[in-house]
């Protein structure tokens, strides 16, 4: 089988971004389905967490041109030797030049319906010390003193989301020509968007989020498409164990389980399907991919 990409579906507790305000009260996102709504985080939220995390920023270049901000891009610095322009580009000062992303990612969607759970907070704190040092009556001078209360809807449940990569574009930017990356470069890439997806964590209104892998499934396959995106479905917290699910793993691909009663079902999940380790399911595909690039 020629294998030409990578791909992964995750669950995984998470919060939720958030939407429109309106004054001081904010709202998760929420998608509209089967009838229901549910909390989301972005695609685009989860790529930048990723490509921060994994050091794939650490290189990127913006220029605002035309008060728009861009990745700078040029026969220097494109795709083969900027990491950060691994994710796709487009920029338009002079020619255009546009690479789409080398792996995508679906949205992160809640496994359950949406139950509102509101947090209600304020600055007291920052408004008593204005006060203090200003010489005002907090009750009197509220407003002088800054004193707002605010509100949010808070969201962290299960959700899931899918990681594909296309192996065919890693250290390629057919927009120049500029020799592609080496194959050590190529791997190195690959396992660093691995590492930060085993080990993502997302900042959300001030609060670290451990949004590590609570199981996932994948690997490598001739199919550059989310392979299990239709096939992982989780329930009042309960996995559902199908035969297509079953059938798809059978075919090269592993399964892994973060063990400790997140799901209520863990003991079936456990007799039914061939699981490993978190831990071993990345170090065993960090050993893929470098033996698929030839390191």
């Amino acid at each position: 089988m020629n294998k030409k990409a990578l791909t992964l579906t995750v669950v995984a507790n998470m919060t939720s971004n958030y939407g429109e305000g309106l004054g001081n009260i904010s709202s998760v996102q929420k998608v509209f389905k089967n009838g229901k709504s549910y909390a989301t985080r972005s695609r685009e939220s989860l790529k930048n967490a990723i490509m921060v995390q994994s050091g794939m920023y650490d290189d990127l270049q913006t220029v605002v041109d035309k008060k728009v901000n861009q990745k700078v891009v040029s026969d220097k610095l494109n795709a083969t030797n900027c990491r950060a322009l691994e994710g796709g580009y487009m920029n338009t000062i002079g020619n255009t030049y546009i690479r789409k992303s080398s792996f995508y990612l679906t949205d992160a969607i809640a496994c359950d319906d949406f139950v509102n759970e509101t947090r209600f907070h304020n600055n007291l704190h920052l408004a008593s010390n204005y006060a203090k040092n200003n010489n005002l009556n907090l009750q009197a001078d509220a407003g002088k003193c800054g004193l707002m209360p605010y509100q949010y809807e808070f969201d962290k449940t299960m959700k899931m989301y899918s990681l594909t990569i296309d192996l065919d574009m890693i250290g390629k930017d057919e927009n120049f020509d500029t020799p592609e990356a080496d194959a050590k470069e190529k791997a190195d890439r690959v396992i660093a968007i691995l590492d930060a997806v085993e080990n993502l964590n997302l900042v959300v209104k001030g609060n670290l989020d451990n949004a590590e892998p609570l199981f996932v499934v994948g690997g490598l396959t001739d199919r550059k498409t989310h392979y299990f995106e239709n096939v992982v479905k989780v329930k009042e917290d309960k996995l559902l164990i199908t035969e297509d699910l079953k059938d798809r793993i059978g075919k090269g691909c592993s399964v892994a389980l973060l063990e400790g009663g997140n799901f209520k079902n863990e003991v079936e999940i456990k007799s039914e399907l061939p699981l490993i380790s978190v831990t071993k399911f990345f170090e065993d595909l960090r050993k893929q991919i470098n033996t698929y690039f030839e390191v």
